[in-house]
């Protein structure tokens, strides 16, 4: 089968598969903020390795009492700590949180940058938060690659990397534009429940014929 054509099934089947799954965190967020991008970039930021549950829960208290950059980086540290927490790394991103909001309001006017090249000069954004910003908070086109992404992209046999940021790289040469934004939304959900990273439920998976199961050893 080509390339295009594996692509095209795919994506259809998954926008299939994904009207039965929980939308993920950030997209959640974003639908409820009315894409306001600087939530979409905290909740992105609190969203890393940390349950989409706990992510959504610290992301409400933090905005009930701080819910512009303009608030947020007058805050303590140790305040935005306590109100993230049980995020992972939440004293670690406590700072990183108040340092962003500050550069944002020093340096962009109380804006967040809308384009990759200015949101990966924040300190602590990566491509993979500047490309969901992109997507989530300004309805741009972009392509971020999480774990799942990068995990389950490479078990179709669509890539062979071995870095999330060459996933997005082969990514933007085989995807449709008009696919780029719905193909994180899409995966993290699916990756969550059924293509876990042990033992994914490929028997019940309807994507199992167009999948060629790369380094998948035991699955259910």
């Amino acid at each position: 089968m080509k390339t295009t054509d594996k692509v095209d099934k795919i994506y259809q089947t998954l926008k299939d598969i994904y009207k039965t799954l929980s939308e993920p965190s950030v997209t959640k967020i974003s639908k409820e903020t009315k894409n306001d991008p600087f939530k979409v970039l905290i909740s992105c930021l609190i969203s890393l390795r940390t349950k989409d549950d706990v992510t959504i829960a610290a992301s409400k208290r933090l905005f009930s009492v701080a819910d512009s950059p303009q608030k947020l980086y007058k805050l303590e540290e140790a305040k935005i700590a306590s109100l993230i927490y049980p995020a992972g790394f939440y004293k670690k991103k406590a700072i990183t949180i108040k340092e962003i909001s500050k550069t944002i309001v020093n340096k962009y006017g109380g804006r967040v940058p809308n384009t990759l090249d200015e949101l990966l000069k924040l300190k602590g954004v990566g491509r993979k938060t500047a490309n969901l910003v992109l997507v989530e908070g300004f309805n741009k086109y972009g392509i971020c690659v999480d774990t799942h992404v990068h995990r389950i992209c490479n078990r179709l046999g669509l890539v062979k990397t071995n870095t999330p940021e060459k996933t997005e790289m082969e990514l933007r040469k085989i995807l449709p534009k008009s696919y780029w934004k719905k193909w994180n939304e899409m995966l993290v959900s699916f990756g969550q429940k059924i293509c876990t990273p042990i033992s994914p439920k490929c028997s019940t998976c309807k994507l199992y014929k167009l999948c060629d199961r790369i380094s998948v050893e035991k699955w259910r």
